[in-house]
């Protein structure tokens, strides 16, 4: 068992709809199985082709939309936020500011296993940077760095 307080072995989905005001469609990632606090977070997203976006992303061949990928690290980037900050991030929101260095090296399609990781850079008052990247089946799918900004909701 693990006794170190930063660390949690896993956030199940309804742990994460307490954390982050997402919900289908939207909600991006399914679990986090791995979590230290003011540190870095894995996150779960199992593709499925009954998600909405397959249906014209594409038609004859599903793929998952860059944009989604992104919003699922930012999503996990979200829970270690409010897991970092505990009691403090009640009543607040995780926004966006901006997305750099952004990569997609491999499709990701139904069926996939997106195994979500998050490193936090650093972080200044409200504002956190992260590194993202995305692995199916030890392949590194996609990767970026993003800023996002924690304000009152």
């Amino acid at each position: 068992m693990n006794e170190d307080p930063t660390s949690v072995a896993a956030v199940d989905i309804l742990q994460i709809m307490e954390m982050i005001p997402h919900r289908y469609p939207m909600l991006l990632i399914d679990k986090v199985i791995d979590m230290i606090a003011d540190v870095s977070a894995v996150g779960v997203k199992n593709v499925t082709i009954n998600e909405p976006h397959f249906v014209g992303h594409f038609p004859t061949r599903p793929v998952m939309p860059g944009v989604m990928i992104i919003e699922s690290m930012a999503q996990t980037a979200a829970v270690l936020v409010v897991h970092t900050l505990g009691p403090e991030a009640k009543g607040k929101l995780v926004y966006f500011m901006a997305i750099e260095g952004a990569r997609f090296r491999r499709p990701v399609v139904p069926g996939d296993r997106m195994l979500v990781s998050v490193t936090k850079r650093r972080s200044r008052g409200p504002v956190w940077k992260f590194r993202g990247e995305v692995h199916v089946d030890d392949v590194l799918c996609s990767e970026a760095d993003f800023s996002a900004m924690i304000m009152d909701n």
